[in-house]
């Protein structure tokens, strides 16, 4: 995906969070840093590491999250979201099943909220607090190198439609995928893909 230009880094020191989590505006990529942000002309995705904000310090992430995340996304057009990250599943094998910074998100600009739900079993009824906003729902489970078939990964996201509207649901996997051998990945992206359709045919008209 081509950008606009060359990167812009964003750092503000009126705003601690920012300063100290580096964020910096870039082409799209991937990236483990505590608060980052790419940026095209056509996308923007947002990144918060879920072991700053979600774990390790939720009342930091409390106090200048919102605050940072709206300050980095100030004057950017096109579909916005955030990844709320517990860690890659090859790394973080046991995860709590909710995270301690979540709610917050809805007084941010953000049009798409990404979350994971499958490794950790999440408590799906979290996402009543965020109206509004769609929800990547993580439904693959990265931490288990088999191949769940599309009726699992439809209950999963059944999960979460007890919560939210189907409209406001996108399918998608947890983090860490690129460590996955490229044949199990495959599989698991072909699972999501099938019980993306069954959902739609189940759904249509409800």
């Amino acid at each position: 995906m081509r950008s606009d230009g060359p990167p812009k880094r964003v750092n503000d020191s009126a705003i601690p969070w920012i300063r100290r989590a580096n964020t910096r505006v870039a082409p799209m990529a991937c990236s483990c840093q505590p608060a980052s942000c790419w940026y095209s002309s056509k996308a923007i995705i947002s990144r918060i590491s879920g072991t700053y904000s979600a774990k390790a310090r939720p009342d930091k992430a409390r106090e200048y999250g919102v605050k940072a995340l709206n300050r980095a996304l100030e004057g950017v057009k096109g579909t916005t979201a955030v990844h709320i990250c517990f860690g890659y599943a090859a790394v973080v094998q046991e995860r709590p099943s909710g995270y301690d910074f979540l709610p917050e998100l809805a007084a941010c600009d953000v049009a798409q909220i990404s979350i994971e739900t499958a490794q950790s079993n999440l408590d799906c009824s979290v996402l009543k607090t965020l109206p509004g906003k769609q929800i990547m729902v993580g439904c693959l489970d990265l931490n288990d190198q088999a191949v769940e078939s599309a009726a699992t990964v439809v209950a999963r996201i059944k999960r979460a439609l007890q919560y939210i509207p189907k409209e406001m649901v996108i399918l998608a996997p947890d983090c860490g995928m690129k460590y996955l051998p490229r044949a199990v990945a495959d599989g698991k992206l072909r699972a999501m893909v099938e019980a993306a359709g069954v959902l739609r045919k189940e759904l249509a008209g409800s």
